[in-house]
């Protein structure tokens, strides 16, 4: 096998067969994926079920944490979670640049695979393109996933009501930074790593606890918190009043954010979820949150109101209320 990716890596003969069985198959391998056929068959139980697809196409493909792999199968899980499923199974895509190092390949499929069987789940169909130098930025990925959503789960922003409380499972912004000073080669703390993570298991802790009681979750992605917050006001018709001093931010983080100019609360997380719950019932998700080791810096930090309709306020340490937009400009664009 050759050191880099080539062109006729991606042309269907020996030489992708030979990608295939000697570097990708071995990190995926089960009983579905090893028939090669066009997709998957596998039996699911009777009931709802949830579909997601992203792609990955973050610069640089590593980063203090992480790297494009456990994005691209953490992310497809988290998807697949905060619609209240149960993930079962991924698809994986790669777009492969003609010299890409198959070291490069090989130590993000090793990270896919480790993050699949950290969060249960299986990888069982795919495709692999080899395009020539200059057409991609060395690795693209492309996950779908599908789960089973449990009978009397049901995750839909039409049911926010207001004096539901905003919950997030921790602290903002250390992903989008992380990647951001390797990027460009910043001299940043080392406690600043990505925060991307599985949270599926976490999730169903706190669905198997409240059920119902969880209105909406999301997963603080592209847009960062405000963002989010912004699209379940619009989708609910409510208003949502969140607490500056309640939101749990690294100081390191919060730190590089006043140098540079950049809002953390626009700022992408990968490993983090926002949940709008029932107010009898937040103490005992944050309980539960702050058990889990990807939840706890998870706090409270608002609610829904009946007034102002689709709006989000946030009230500042000084006591006034600054009104929170979607995301205009990227701040740190290809951040997953």
């Amino acid at each position: 096998m050759d050191e880099t990716i080539r062109l006729v890596h991606g042309n269907g003969g020996r030489f992708s067969h030979e990608l295939m069985e000697k570097y990708i198959m071995p990190h995926f391998k089960n009983e579905a994926l090893a028939k090669l056929h066009d997709g998957a068959q596998f039996d699911v139980p009777a009931g709802r079920m949830a579909f997601t697809t992203d792609s990955y196409v973050v610069t640089p493909q590593f980063f203090p944490g992480g790297n494009i792999g456990k994005l691209a199968v953490c992310g497809t899980v988290n998807d697949l979670a905060m619609n209240g499923a149960k993930p079962l199974h991924l698809s994986c895509g790669l777009i492969l640049e003609e010299g890409l190092p198959v070291k490069t390949l090989d130590a993000v499929l090793a990270t896919m695979a480790e993050m699949a069987k950290k969060a249960g789940v299986t990888i069982v169909t795919g495709d692999t393109k080899v395009v020539e130098k200059g057409a991609v930025d060395g690795l693209y990925i492309n996950t779908a996933g599908v789960g089973m959503i449990p009978e009397g789960i049901n995750i839909d922003p039409e049911r926010v009501k207001p004096d539901m409380k905003i919950i997030v499972s921790g602290s903002l912004g250390d992903h989008a930074i992380a990647v951001m000073g390797s990027r460009y080669e910043l001299a940043l703390p080392e406690s600043i790593k990505t925060d991307c993570a599985p949270l599926n298991h976490m999730i169903m802790a706190v669905l198997d606890a409240v059920g119902d009681k969880v209105a909406v979750m999301r997963d603080p992605t592209r847009g960062g918190l405000a963002t989010t917050l912004y699209e379940i006001a619009g989708q609910a018709n409510v208003g949502i009043r969140v607490d500056e001093y309640a939101l749990p931010i690294h100081d390191e983080v919060q730190s590089v954010c006043s140098i540079l100019g950049y809002d953390p609360l626009y700022l992408a997380n990968e490993g983090k979820a926002v949940f709008v719950v029932e107010a009898d019932v937040a103490d005992t998700v944050l309980e539960i949150l702050h058990a889990n080791e990807y939840g706890r810096e998870a706090a409270c930090i608002g609610e829904v109101l009946s007034s102002n309709a689709g709006k989000v306020g946030l009230k500042t340490a000084l006591g006034g209320v600054r009104l929170l937009d979607q995301l205009g400009e990227d701040q740190v664009p290809r951040i997953c």
